[in-house]
């Protein structure tokens, strides 16, 4: 199958660019929310989307007899940003409003995207995460749910909701149980500390290190082994799935439990989540500073 036909029965996307390699029979999403690089309703949509869209690809090629996709890589195009997590200046407004709904259909649809690629889609494919930089809460929790996740030297991953008084409910305690134990996983979580991406490849919370700036090239050189031997890696991945599977069910009723957590949230709490997006939006314009004036100076 083509590029340009793959490309064509994806769509385009406004917080997301998407590709496909040919070569190594991978789609690339990467991700650029606005007005910050977390977890927002449109990207969670469009997120979704792509999902459906590669799933649905690979069952018409597996009935006509061939598999376009092997792979399903998420990066990001935000420079030093994987994802910041979640919509905080959303939650502030939501349970400020104690729109108890709003908090729900976020909170699936976070739900939504996570378990579809835990699950790989349900389909013969194998989804990545590449973190170039940082991973915080949600986007920690997105990385986790890739089968493999690929980490650059020097980038930093954690789960600070706990410093703002609520805990990641989106998957994280499922999903380090299953990569350490429930006891390392809860310690992680309430520690709300920030770990580098060698400390967690130690800990065997990330699968593969790769030295800054060459996160593609190792993702890229992953694939070409993995293909090698990809009906032994696959019935592992399988292996996986019936061991320490990741139940929807089981993670909307964690989520319903954080929606709980987020109405009960004080006033000293909002103030902390409202620092915490004027510092993100402080990163994003410094960064968008220092990109501004590499360019002119080239």
């Amino acid at each position: 199958m083509s590029t340009a036909i793959v490309s064509e029965a994806f769509g385009h996307y406004q917080q997301m660019d998407t590709s496909y390699d040919p070569e190594t029979r991978a789609v690339w999403l990467r991700m650029h929310s606005s007005p910050r690089p977390c977890f927002t309703p449109a990207l969670l949509s469009e997120l979704r989307h792509f999902q459906r869209s590669v799933a649905e690809e690979v069952r018409a090629g597996a009935e006509g007899g061939e598999t376009p996709i092997h792979y399903f890589v998420a990066a990001s195009d935000v420079p030093g940003v994987f994802n910041l997590g979640g919509d905080l200046d959303l939650f502030t407004r939501l349970i400020t409003s104690h729109d108890r709904d709003g908090l729900e259909r976020y909170a699936r649809s976070c739900i939504d995207v996570l378990h579809a690629n835990a699950v790989n889609l349900d389909s013969p494919v194998t989804t990545i995460a590449l973190v170039q930089g940082s991973a915080l809460g949600g986007g920690f929790e997105a990385a986790l749910s890739s089968s493999v996740l690929v980490a650059e030297r020097g980038s930093e991953m954690g789960l600070p909701e706990i410093l703002f008084n609520l805990f990641p409910g989106m998957g994280a305690y499922n999903l380090l149980a299953r990569r350490l134990d429930p006891v390392r996983a809860e310690k992680m979580i309430l520690s709300g500390n920030i770990y580098s991406a060698e400390e967690l490849y130690e800990l065997g919370v990330v699968d593969m290190l790769a030295e800054k700036g060459e996160g593609e090239k190792a993702v890229r050189e992953y694939i070409k082994k993995h293909s090698r031997q990809r009906n032994g890696y696959m019935a592992m991945q399988t292996v996986r799935q019936i061991h320490s599977p990741i139940r929807y069910e089981e993670l909307i009723e964690i989520a319903m439990v954080w929606v709980e957590a987020a109405l009960r949230l004080e006033a000293k709490d909002l103030r902390m989540i409202e620092r915490l997006v004027r510092a993100q939006n402080r990163r994003m314009e410094l960064g968008s500073e220092q990109r501004a004036a590499a360019q002119h100076v080239a």
